[in-house]
């Protein structure tokens, strides 16, 4: 498949991956377990990886059914990737928690310690996705998070573009009012530093993005970590593509890319959102549109009388 080709294809064949690195194939879609692509990957030659593998999802794909099949799946899945990633690379590890018995296990903790038999990965930042739908708890507050690890590999030396993930100063207009620099923009015209807690709307119900995947991430997640994370054409890898989100979010961004899913619906479903976004289809809801508020016209019950103030 050349680069100016439309359509795409899950493929069987772990050696196809070459075409990536050749420069004849913007994507590679593997159908199959990563472990088998990652042995045709060079080392060092991964840009970002991006992913959230599956846990305690009880699905056909998710060998998670404790807290130790999670750590060892973990493991197992780090010493793989580790070596593919550039020096000045990164991966964003994201992950929710585990609630059993009423009982909460946060499981990035688990991921950070994981890494530490990594040095050569340090942890730049703790990325918090917030977002406003989900199961309502009774018996605790309702979980409305989840996070993503950023970590880069060897050293300080490490790719970071922050204007490109810039958002829109709170007040745009303000000016130093006394001062040398008086009169002045007292913030960056480009906009402000996102900051690491996101407000996007996670991917339910009638979101645009949504497919039969049943825990797929937003494309607005992953944008922001491409765009500020690598440059174009680098390459960017996700072992557990899902309904293809991150290969979807390269697309859109101009860098080459590597998923593979075990799920061979996943990745038809995977191939049909790339075929839409390269024929100008795609759908996705991009970070700086507005959280969609109540309809103005839709009759609001009145709080509870220990609700008002």
């Amino acid at each position: 498949m050349m680069l100016n080709d439309l359509s795409i294809r899950p493929s069987r064949r772990p050696k196809d991956v070459g075409k990536v690195f050749a420069g004849t194939q913007q994507g590679f879609l593997f159908c199959g377990d990563f472990a088998k692509v990652v042995r045709e990957i060079p080392d060092e030659s991964i840009q970002l990886v991006v992913t959230s593998p599956p846990y305690f999802v009880g699905k056909e794909y998710d060998k998670s059914r404790s807290i130790d099949d999670f750590r060892k799946s973990t493991s197992e899945a780090i010493s793989l990737i580790a070596p593919t990633i550039n020096k000045g690379g990164s991966i964003c590890w994201q992950v929710g928690n585990h609630v059993a018995d009423g009982c909460v296990t946060p499981l990035d903790f688990l991921v950070f310690e994981a890494f530490k038999d990594y040095p050569e990965f340090v942890l730049r930042n703790r990325i918090v996705w917030t977002f406003g739908h989900g199961t309502h708890a009774k018996r605790r507050f309702s979980g409305r998070h989840e996070t993503a690890l950023w970590f880069t590999k060897n050293g300080a030396d490490y790719l970071f573009n922050l204007d490109a993930v810039r958002v829109q100063q709170k007040y745009p207009g303000k000016r130093h009012y006394k001062g040398p620099k008086k009169g002045e923009l007292s913030g960056n015209p480009l906009g402000k530093n996102p900051g690491d807690v996101w407000n996007i709307p996670n991917v339910k119900a009638k979101h645009i993005e949504k497919t039969a995947h049943p825990c797929q991430f937003p494309v607005a997640l992953v944008d922001q970590l491409i765009k500020g994370l690598t440059d174009k054409n680098d390459v960017v890898f996700d072992p557990f593509a899902g309904s293809g989100t991150t290969a979807f979010a390269s697309e859109l961004n101009s860098r080459r890319w590597i998923t593979a899913d075990t799920s061979r619906k996943y990745c038809e479903i995977a191939a049909e959102r790339i075929k839409g976004q390269r024929t100008g289809n795609g759908k996705y809801r991009s970070i700086d549109q507005p959280i969609a508020s109540p309809n103005p016209n839709h009759r609001v019950a009145k709080k509870p009388e220990h609700f008002r103030t």
